[in-house]
């Protein structure tokens, strides 16, 4: 993407759009930085009159092309026939990755569309929105406020991709841009659905503080986040040692070797630190271990290349079948662990009796949870915490995307054991092995596909576990959340076992934090609290009240 046409209304309040100030900057000068990161490069912006362009040095030293021109003048810069043109509508904001992705989405080229809206479910703001309707006359484009939409109906987010877009048209004749893409567009208009938790309109001081905080959303991730709430909390308070390891999404590389090498100055007597969700956002939340993970590979590859179904189908082993039955012999199909190998003993007493006090919250921002899915006679908490789970991750035969008529060669499924305290994963591929063998599916290969992660797990009433407990209650006044293991990896075995310590950490996140996704962020409730609960824990930790050191 080259080119892009920022455009202020040429009225009243789009002069105070312009100024509107979140953030620390105005939405003009915002949506400069959004396009340029988005991958525009020659930028048009199309200004209402009385409002002259002040930019910061950083925004003029980005590698931009950029143009400013007032309704009713003709404009220097044009865009070539053909050229894919990114319109935004100045008070709609984005964060950039929305546009980035609208961009991708189109691949660069709008082919032999004219023009291409993104639209999303209306954003939750008390304002008016842009619904697009295609007409045998051509696109419709009407305002309604949001409280008469009703539904689940998709609104325009403000952005458009446009075909050799000629602004010389819009601005000295003083149209409106939807009227300019009314009179132009031939034939319909495309549609591309974006992201609604990525963009909000602006049109006041309200709007404006409701577009800051999904800016803040964005840049305040799960991740990034509670570190800093740590880094904030210890600067008045430096009592301790602090080690910051951002490998833990590739399995930690170097982080076992480097605490082996350096366990002296790593000496402690406590591991407190924060990753993953609390159990509801606004439940303060520990947890004193983790899961263990650990991935491999399922094959059958059983000849060179396909053979036509009708010549060979009923001659030839199916490798997609045999892959299919011997996954369904690991579980039920219900998903209850056969493998006897694989399955816990049972769950201790402190770790029941632990998570007999937690529920797995529901709302609309989670999925609903199968009732009658894994080992029966166990509640949520106990299955997501207290056991040992099999999941099939992906599973390929054949060429999904573009299916022939042929006896595939060849199948594979990537595959996960998650599972707890004492379970030895070196077990794992050797019992499965036997028990494939014994039910005549040998042809499947086993191979482990990464290094893997133990499990570990604090007791829940270990001195340490019971005083981090207690500083977060006294800090926050409600009752602490406590599970004794998280249901996701960490390589937390590093600092228990390798280094001998008593781990606790404080999550920081909530489950509906869309990890990994675009809008991957953290709410700002839980990092105030955050703040609050991380420098009352230095704090007590300085006044030397804590457990014996054993």
């Amino acid at each position: 993407m080259r080119g892009g046409l920022l455009v202020f209304a040429d009225a009243p309040d789009g002069v105070e759009v312009c100024r509107r100030r979140f953030g620390g900057l105005t939405t003009l000068e915002r949506s400069i930085r959004t396009l340029a990161r988005a991958g525009v490069d020659r930028l048009l912006v199309v200004l209402p009159d009385g409002v002259e362009p002040k930019l910061a040095k950083l925004t003029h030293r980005l590698d931009l092309e950029l143009e400013f021109v007032h309704w009713g003048r003709t404009p220097v810069m044009t865009f070539a026939e053909g050229e894919c043109v990114l319109v935004l509508l100045g008070d709609h904001v984005h964060h950039h990755s929305s546009l980035s992705a609208f961009a991708d989405a189109c691949g660069g080229s709008l082919e032999d569309r004219t023009l291409v809206a993104q639209v999303t479910p209306a954003p939750a703001q008390s304002l008016s929105f842009y619904g697009i309707e295609n007409t045998t006359d051509g696109p419709l484009f009407t305002q309604t406020p949001a409280a008469e939409i009703t539904g689940a109906p998709s609104v325009s987010t403000g952005a458009f991709l446009c075909d050799g877009l000629a602004p010389n048209e819009l601005v000295a004749l003083r149209q409106t841009p939807l009227d300019f893409f009314a009179a132009r567009c031939h034939g319909e208009v495309a549609i591309c659905n974006g992201d609604g938790d990525l963009w909000r309109r602006v049109a006041d001081r309200h709007s404006a503080r409701q577009a800051r905080a999904m800016l803040f959303g964005q840049v305040t991730k799960k991740t990034s986040g509670p570190v800093s709430r740590h880094i904030n909390a210890r600067m008045s308070i430096p009592i301790s040692k602090v080690l910051i390891e951002t490998g833990e999404e590739r399995g930690s590389p170097g982080l076992r070797e480097f605490c082996q090498c350096n366990a002296d100055r790593l000496a402690a007597d406590v591991f407190i630190a924060s990753d993953g969700p609390r159990l509801a956002p606004h439940r303060p939340t520990v947890f004193m271990g983790s899961r263990g993970a650990f991935n491999f590979d399922m094959t059958v590859d059983l000849r060179e290349g396909g053979h036509h179904s009708g010549n060979w189908g009923g001659l030839l082993a199916n490798p997609g079948i045999i892959l299919a039955h011997a996954i369904a012999a690991i579980t039920s199909a219900s998903g209850e662990v056969q493998v006897p190998e694989w399955r816990p003993a049972g769950i201790p007493e402190s770790v029941r009796s632990a998570l007999s006090r937690l529920t797995i919250d529901e709302d609309d921002n989670t999925p609903k949870i199968d009732p009658n899915w894994g080992e029966p006679g166990l509640t949520a908490p106990e299955k997501v915490f207290g056991w040992n789970t099999f999941e099939v991750l992906a599973f390929e035969t054949g060429n999904p995307r573009n299916p022939a008529n042929a006896v595939p060669p060849k199948a594979s499924a990537h595959c996960q054991i998650r599972f707890v305290v004492p379970t030895d994963p070196a077990c794992f591929l050797p019992s499965l092995r036997q028990y494939l063998d014994a039910r005549g599916l040998a042809s499947v290969e086993l191979s482990a596909t990464r290094e893997h992660m133990y499990a570990t797990r604090l007791d829940p009433e270990h001195p340490w576990a019971r005083w981090v407990i207690g500083s977060i209650a006294a800090t926050t006044g409600e009752e602490v959340a406590v599970i004794p293991n998280l249901g996701g990896t960490l390589p937390n075995d590093v600092f228990a076992d390798v280094l001998g310590l008593p781990t606790i950490w404080v999550p920081h996140s909530y489950a509906a934090c869309s990890q990994h996704a675009p809008n991957e962020h953290l709410l700002g409730s839980i990092s105030r609290e955050a703040l609050r609960i991380m420098t009352a824990l230095w704090w007590d930790l300085g006044e030397g009240q804590t457990p014996p050191v054993s």
